[in-house]
């Protein structure tokens, strides 16, 4: 009987592995990686690994998440040290807690290794703080819903202090422009798209809430911060944002619905 380890790769630089998870690589039997998985990352595994990917690309699943709980549930029974390698940290949304479920199920033996989000990459990535003081109250991570899915999305917490980080916004940016706008955030609110965060093709796009339904779109994976942490000049905002608020106590606080 071995033991599961559920290490978070980071957003794509493998400088940014934490040294747990770069030793654990290191001396891996068996990895189960993602698909958003930087290559630069999968170069730490062992020679001697035996590595499989089980991610997902445009839609198309390589295997089932039933069929992965089952390759880690027949691993951890025969392996020393497996591995299930995910972007970011595993634990958000990384769906590890179906996978730790069956491990509790199969009592196999599993430890998670967190990993710096791709939130938190993006975020370093266009040099910004989520939670600037001046201008953030609190923030939100979320994926976008499309289509007959969107009402499944609760936007009651969000406003205009609200850091909003969305993952996975695809590739219809004037749907996501569309949603925000129904749901009352002004038409000027900064936001930033970052694509492939800290790694060599990293692309970062400054707009707005108006202007994202015409950007063109930038390549997976990819994160669209909107919020006023996402101007440039973030002094200058929140000294508007604070003037507006002395002549008019209810401004900055339209939740989305």
């Amino acid at each position: 009987m071995g033991k599961v380890y559920l290490i978070g790769a980071g957003p794509g630089d493998p400088e940014l592995l934490t040294l747990k998870a770069g030793r654990l690589l290191a001396a891996a039997d068996v990895v189960l990686h993602d698909a958003l998985v930087s290559d630069a990352v999968l170069a730490v595994i062992s020679r001697a690994a035996q590595i499989i990917n089980v991610g997902k690309r445009a839609g198309q699943k390589l295997l089932t998440q039933d069929e992965i709980n089952a390759l880690l549930i027949s691993y951890g029974r025969t392996r020393t040290t497996v591995v299930r390698l995910k972007g970011g940290d595993p634990s958000i949304f990384g769906r590890a807690g179906e996978e730790i479920e069956a491990l509790r199920a199969a009592r196999i033996e599993y430890e998670i290794v967190p990993g710096i989000s791709a939130a938190l990459g993006a975020a370093a990535a266009a040099g910004i703080s989520l939670t600037d003081r001046r201008v953030a109250s609190q923030v939100l991570f979320a994926t976008f819903s499309r289509g007959h899915d969107g009402s499944a999305m609760d936007w009651g917490c969000v406003t205009s202090t609200t850091t909003l980080v969305l993952y996975m916004p695809g590739a219809d940016y004037a749907e996501v422009s569309e949603r925000l706008l129904a749901g009352g955030l002004p038409a000027d609110l900064p936001c930033v798209i970052v694509s492939h965060a800290t790694d060599s093709r990293q692309q970062v796009r400054w707009s707005n809430i108006a202007r994202l339904a015409s950007e063109e779109k930038l390549p997976a994976p990819a994160m669209l911060i909107v919020g006023r942490v996402a101007s440039r000049d973030v002094a200058e905002l929140s000294s508007a944002f604070w003037d507006t608020n002395r002549r008019d106590p209810a401004v900055g606080h339209t939740s989305v619905s």
